[in-house]
């Protein structure tokens, strides 16, 4: 069976979780709604774009080999928004900053990044799949907006590198994919950038190499990209141990 397998990597990356008032909690690898997102970017598919999405969101299974976790940053925002009172509507930022002048409140969130992770995905595609594999490779290598790891602010430091390939199963075409290194041209293994003891893989539906450990509860099954709108779905989890 044919599969997808890239690598992400960046100095900062932020998965979000699920957001409630002012913290805004980043997971240790990619939702499935982030990986759609990625590769709804590439493809150039819009948000508000909802059959298309739809058509995303239904025909891709997706795996990811964790092999850094990185360490976590939070960094503090503040931001100037006027208060709710009089039903006032504020359809542009400078409408809040004037219009909303003398109602300006100052409002404090909390953000979590997670600096140096690296991952592995693979995509397997569904019979309805909208894109065939290849076209979705060639998107990567080319594509129509800009990528990044959760954030806008949080850009692809190497190259996906992605590769199509026939492989059983989830399991094998991720442990036998060959990374290449991070730098152009290294001089000793020191140039890589070193795995965690532990790897953990994540994956959906049913594999014929990698045996779950535990079920997860995901709240990353994208219903709707313009109402923000997310659904639960089952993910299994393997953590083994690394080669360090």
């Amino acid at each position: 069976m044919k599969h997808l397998v890239f690598r992400l990597y960046g100095p900062l990356s932020a998965w979000g979780e699920i957001a409630v008032g002012e913290s805004r909690h980043s997971a240790v690898y990619p939702s499935k709604s982030a990986l759609l997102g990625l590769l709804a970017a590439a493809l150039g598919v819009r948000r508000d774009e909802e059959e298309r999405q739809a058509e995303l969101a239904a025909g891709y299974q997706f795996a990811v080999k964790v092999l850094r976790t990185g360490s976590l940053l939070r960094d503090y925002h503040t931001t100037q928004v006027p208060d709710s009172a009089g039903k006032l509507v504020y359809r542009t930022r400078r409408e809040e900053l004037i219009r909303g002048k003398a109602r300006l409140g100052t409002i404090l969130s909390s953000r979590e990044y997670r600096c140096d992770t690296m991952a592995l995905v693979a995509v397997r595609a569904n019979e309805t799949a909208p894109f065939s594999l290849d076209m979705v490779r060639e998107k990567l290598l080319k594509p129509e907006f800009h990528l990044y790891l959760g954030r806008k602010s949080c850009p692809l430091a190497v190259p996906l590198d992605p590769v199509v390939r026939d492989w059983r199963s989830f399991g094998q075409a991720l442990d036998e994919i060959e990374l290449k290194s991070l730098m152009v041209d290294p001089a000793d293994e020191q140039r890589w950038i070193p795995v965690d003891n532990q790897i953990r893989y994540y994956w959906e539906g049913e594999d014929n190499i990698l045996k779950a450990q535990q079920i997860l509860t995901r709240h990353d099954q994208p219903l709707s990209r313009v109402r923000w709108q997310f659904a639960q779905r089952a993910e299994n989890l393997r953590i083994v141990k690394g080669d360090v």
